[in-house]
């Protein structure tokens, strides 16, 4: 049996959230100004676009015309 904790669908739900949760704590709290924090949330939110990016553009999970014709 394969036991999963989450899927990657799962995960990057997950991870989204958290990085909405973060900017709203980071905001009523005002250490927005901090260059860390900065730091932090913008390096997850280049993850979350690097990710999806990753997954439009996959060659591995295109179906091509081809292999459904077989």
């Amino acid at each position: 049996m394969n036991f999963k904790l989450f899927t990657k669908d799962q995960f990057m739900v997950w991870f989204t959230g958290f990085i909405v949760l973060a900017f709203f704590i980071a905001g009523v709290l005002d250490v927005l100004d901090y260059m860390i924090v900065k730091l932090i949330l913008f390096s997850c939110f280049s993850f979350i676009v690097a990710n999806i990016y990753y997954v439009l553009f996959n060659e591995e999970n295109k179906k091509s015309p081809e292999k459904d014709s077989e």
